[in-house]
């Protein structure tokens, strides 16, 4: 079964778009200057419409994290275990995403890591953490 591929609506088109070209980005008010948590049409804080994407370092801090040992769906199945983080990112935003080659007691909460975009094997790109230091986690 294949797994599940995004699917951007308008408001998240730019944040796609960035990812297939191997960026990761972020939503900043121009208004009021607080970072968006997801890209959206108005700012939550504000309610402006002066909304731009930036770029963002990748580098974060895991807040949050959890090991799958069941699949959710049957798509999953193959790729057990697998640890979905939330990372916080130093520009002020978090991000799920999961961590690659993570096995018991390796992850931690307050570990440095950096989120960068992978091609995860059919020709979708998605965001996975990895140790600070380049190297998996």
């Amino acid at each position: 079964m294949q797994r599940p591929v995004p699917k951007p609506s308008a408001e998240t088109r730019a944040f796609w778009d960035a990812i297939e070209h191997d960026a990761l980005t972020y939503q900043v008010c121009e208004a009021c200057g607080k970072v968006a948590t997801y890209p959206r049409g108005v700012c939550g804080h504000c309610h402006s419409t002066r909304l731009s994407m930036r770029p963002s370092s990748g580098r974060g801090v895991i807040k949050t994290w959890t090991r799958a040992h069941r699949a959710a769906t049957p798509a999953f199945k193959d790729h057990l275990p697998y640890v979905i983080a939330l990372v916080d990112l130093e520009e002020g935003f978090p991000v799920m995403t999961n961590v690659t080659g993570v096995y018991a007691g390796q992850v931690a909460i307050g570990d440095a890591v950096e989120v960068r975009v992978v091609d995860r094997g059919d020709g979708v790109k998605l965001l996975q953490a990895f140790a600070a230091t380049g190297a998996m986690v």
